[in-house]
This record gives structure tokens, C-alpha cells and sequence, in this order.
């Protein structure tokens, strides 16, 4: 088997094979790439990310410059204690795993975040051999997060919860004002890809 670019289409676990192994075995007469997130997950690491695995890492550091867990809503105040509450440990966390003392400010304007904290996450993350380099890509994407990103990519949070904590402003909405299913359906599709990445990378420790 070969990737869509025609390389040899070579994995590091025999988990993570089978798992895409059993997506192809799943299609039907027409092939449903949307059905097989664990084949483009692989084909991007192998294709994309392997060759050139600097434009990734930038992507991904690039979130730290504004990043979601590091802004606090001015109000209501119920919601500012939700995002201190849930947030906060998180960005303690960074620093003191990465040596990467990121600032929390409140309201939207962007701050500038201290230089030695955004070479710190991306020394941690351009240290990543290109196949988790790719999960993480696609789970802080997902999220709007580096920092969610890394603590699924660490094992402190599960895909389902970070989905839950990058979604943490849209369900006070929600809360408050009912269900949008346009944006239910978004959400529905952002869960997925999160928990698409989790799986990849839980296939890749095995």
C-alpha cells in the first residue's frame, strides 16, 4: 500500500495499521475519505509533515500567541470564574511542564505573549516525531488551542474533554439561550476530529 503521493505508506505501531486496515475494509463501493480519519491523519504525517515538518510546528506554536485559555471574559462573572476555574490549572500546567509562563488577560484585545514562553512550546513541540506532530496539529486546530492540544497529546486530558473546555464559552451560551444546531452540528464535527486525534495517538503508544 502507498500513500496518495506514492511513498510507501510505513507505520510505527501495528495498532495503528489494523486500525486503518479496518477503515478500508469498511468502504463500500465509493471510497468516503470523511470515514477514514485515521488514514489522512497518517497520509499527512508521511506526505506533508515528514518532509517539511517546520510549517507544522509553526502552525501549532502559533496558537500560543493567542491562545484560547489565556483570555477571560470581562462578563458575566459566573462565566470569568467557569474559565478561571477550568482554565487556569491548565496554563500553571504549561508553565511548569514547559517552562512556558504564558499571561491570562480579560476581555478579547490580543496581548502579546512573553517571547521565552512561546520558544519554550515550540522547542516542545518541534521535538515531536512527525506522526504526533500531525495529532497534535490536528487537535489544537480543532480546539483553538495549543495548550488543550498538548495535555491531550500528554495524557492529562481526554479528547472529550477538551473538547468540553474549548467549547466552555459557546455551552454558558447555550446554557443561557438554548441550542443553535447549526452550531451543535460545527461542534458535533470539532468533537470528532478532536477524538479522531486522541485515537491516533492512543494507536501510536500501544
Amino acid at each position: 500500500m502507498r500513500s496518495p503521493a506514492g511513498r510507501p505508506f510505513l507505520l510505527p505501531t501495528a495498532g495503528l495499521a489494523e486500525a486503518i486496515a479496518a477503515e478500508w475494509q469498511s468502504q463500500g463501493e465509493q471510497i468516503k475519505p470523511a470515514s477514514m480519519p485515521l488514514m489522512q491523519l497518517a497520509a499527512t504525517a508521511i506526505d506533508r509533515v515528514a518532509d517539511e515538518p517546520g510549517a507544522t510546528v509553526k502552525g501549532i506554536a502559533g496558537f500560543a500567541e493567542t491562545d484560547l485559555v489565556c483570555y477571560r471574559a470581562e462578563g458575566p462573572r459566573s462565566l470569568f470564574e467557569r474559565q478561571e476555574q477550568l482554565w487556569q490549572p491548565l496554563v500553571d500546567w504549561v508553565r511548569l511542564q514547559y517552562d512556558a509562563p504564558l499571561i491570562v488577560v480579560t476581555g478579547i484585545m490580543p496581548r502579546s505573549q512573553p517571547p521565552e514562553a512561546l520558544r519554550a512550546i515550540e522547542a516542545a513541540v518541534a521535538a515531536l516525531e512527525p506522526f504526533r506532530l500531525t495529532a497534535l496539529a490536528a487537535a489544537t486546530a480543532a480546539a483553538g488551542s495549543v495548550v488543550l492540544g498538548l495535555a491531550l497529546l500528554e495524557g492529562r486530558l481526554t479528547g472529550a474533554e477538551v473538547h468540553d473546555l474549548s467549547l466552555l464559552d459557546e455551552t454558558y451560551q447555550t446554557e443561557r439561550w438554548g441550542v443553535d444546531e447549526e452550531a451543535a452540528r460545527r461542534q458535533a464535527d470539532l468533537k470528532a476530529e478532536i477524538q479522531s486525534a486522541e485515537r491516533f495517538l492512543t494507536l501510536l503508544s500501544a
